[in-house]
């Protein structure tokens, strides 16, 4: 594969900015096969499934990860926390920016003069580094110094930070939202469960591969970001008996074909699902619309191969609203 495989032309004018309220009123693109798809809305999606699909969500949730900072000499630095990593809450994987001066040892303060991290060695990947926290309450520190971890490409503030969080998400770490989950309201699921639809829950720690671009000419050459995940034994148990597995969002999918490929039901993920993949336990993807160069255009054309061009220019024609906080589609990879 080329890099330009996974490229197309993004309208910056279709950048969703803000959600849109309700949360299902987003329009919904609805997969037909064979390069064709119906325009509808989130609250319509009960009528594309069946009784007895389950219906998959990922029920983690976004931490105020993003920390404004500065270094001993004044000069500022974006710290983006990705995951605690080791038995202590004290040591956390980081993305920062500006990264290349940092030194081993340096600590980083608050804008007030608090000491709050502690620099430490860049990780084997080299993009990122192991942070030590010099706090005794991270969560604390979290609540009072930390923001929302928008993408860089939505620059308007978010008025409610809850808008960010699925009404769902439960269990906190991740630096950013499974966002295709963000467009179900509490009364969809529950009419989702009258109408027979099971729903199950997984957890996948949301990482740096969700917004990171791809930057190898070869695209499958790509070094993918591992993710802990767990998928629970009733929702395997669930999933192995429903008549199709609908997965909100590709952490979701990658949760559940993670769990199948390597018989283990929690762990870290190193699955990178790329073209020629052998989809194992996902029938269905509800996914909003992702950013050029991105492994998550791999898995959506591993899954519907490559017509994702087509509905995504058709998408882009009937001025959908794209990425995080735009439209969605609902994808079925056993249509031609």
């Amino acid at each position: 594969m080329h890099i330009d495989d996974i490229t197309y032309e993004l309208p910056h004018e279709l950048i969703a900015q803000v959600p849109i309220e309700p949360r299902d009123s987003a329009r919904l693109l609805v997969d037909q096969g064979l390069e064709r798809a119906l325009h509808r809305r989130v609250s319509d999606i009960g009528e594309f499934l069946d009784k007895d699909d389950v219906l998959v969500v990922n029920n983690t949730r976004v931490i105020p990860a993003r920390l404004h900072l500065r270094r001993g000499t004044g000069g500022a630095v974006e710290v983006l926390l990705l995951e605690s990593v080791g038995s202590s809450s004290a040591e956390w994987e980081a993305l920062i920016r500006p990264g290349g001066r940092l030194r081993i040892g340096e600590t980083l303060y608050s804008n007030d003069g608090e000491p709050l991290i502690e620099v430490g060695s860049r990780t084997l990947a080299g993009d990122t580094f192991i942070v030590t926290m010099l706090v005794d309450d991270v969560d604390s520190m979290l609540d009072q110094h930390g923001t929302m971890p928008l993408p860089p490409y939505i620059t308007t503030p978010l008025a409610d930070p809850d808008r960010y969080q699925t009404v769902y998400a439960k269990l906190p770490g991740s630096a950013a939202a499974p966002t295709a989950g963000l467009h179900f309201t509490t009364r969809l699921m529950s009419e989702l469960r009258d109408a027979g639809i099971q729903i199950a829950n997984v957890d996948l720690t949301v990482g740096l591969d969700t917004f990171a671009p791809i930057s190898a000419a070869n695209p499958l050459e790509h070094k993918i970001h591992t993710e802990s995940y767990s998928v629970p034994l009733e929702t395997l148990e669930r999933c192995q008996s429903a008549k199709r597995v609908v997965a909100v969002g590709t952490t979701a999918s990658r949760a559940l074909e993670t769990a199948a490929s390597t018989g283990q039901a929690s762990g870290r993920s190193k699955l990178f699902i790329t073209p020629g993949y052998d989809w194992k336990m996902v029938d269905l993807m509800i996914t909003n619309f992702h950013m050029p160069r991105t492994s998550l255009l791999l898995m959506i054309e591993s899954f519907i191969g490559k017509r994702w061009r087509t509905l995504y220019q058709q998408a882009i024609d009937e001025k959908y609203r794209l990425l995080s906080f735009g439209d969605a589609m609902l994808l079925d990879r056993h249509l031609n």
